[in-house]
């Protein structure tokens, strides 16, 4: 993955073997990518790299990440769950995320279009920064399998990348471990998704 902000913007996330090639999805979005950073630099929030992609903060707290996919690309809102969202803007990542954290953009011209709905939703976020207010976390019914708990009190690395994963991420490897109804079969696929889980993925992201 890549540790420069500036290769994200000109070369991709370095997560695939479209990295640095014209087929790379940063290319196909460029200009929208590159309105949503201007964007959030004009709101003062750092820009720095994590998990490949360019991550904005305020006040020591993620706000929002940019993602690019083949057919969107997206402005993603950390600590979702106290977002008001009186536009109705905000997506769900996928079936499994608790809530809509994200908007998504299919036409690099959306960008300029929502701008103001934007800097409204990060002000949003900023002032929740400020005021170190986080979200209540929910109780969930999905529970570490035993078999995944003893793979992770045996890898450190593994643990530590584990729980430091996004709550989203986290649910998508343990509804498909406990889905698993087999030992064998789970222990399969806790090895098949260690790589994932280091590079700080969720078990259905490519």
């Amino acid at each position: 993955m890549i540790t420069e902000i500036e290769d994200y913007f000109s070369k991709g996330c370095g997560r695939c073997n479209r990295f640095a090639t014209l087929d790379c999805s940063t290319q196909r979005w460029s200009p929208g990518l590159e309105q949503l950073r201007q964007i959030c630099l004009s709101l003062n929030l750092t820009e720095t790299v994590k998990w490949g992609h360019p991550c904005y903060m305020h006040s020591g707290r993620n706000i929002v990440i940019i993602g690019a996919l083949r057919n969107d690309f997206r402005l993603s809102f950390f600590n979702a769950a106290l977002m008001k969202d009186p536009k109705g803007l905000l997506e769900k990542q996928g079936p499994n995320t608790q809530y809509p954290d994200m908007i998504r953009f299919t036409d690099n011209n959306q960008v300029l279009e929502k701008k103001p709905v934007i800097e409204e939703y990060l002000a949003e976020a900023i002032v929740y920064a400020d005021l170190n207010i986080k979200p209540t976390k929910l109780k969930t019914e999905l529970q570490l399998p035993d078999d995944f708990i003893e793979a992770l009190g045996a890898d450190p690395e593994l643990a530590d990348a584990f729980y430091r994963l996004t709550a989203g991420r986290q649910r998508s490897y343990l509804i498909n471990l406990n889905s698993a109804k087999k030992p064998e079969t789970r222990i399969s696929r806790i090895a098949k998704y260690r790589e994932k889980i280091l590079a700080g993925k969720g078990a259905t992201e490519r």
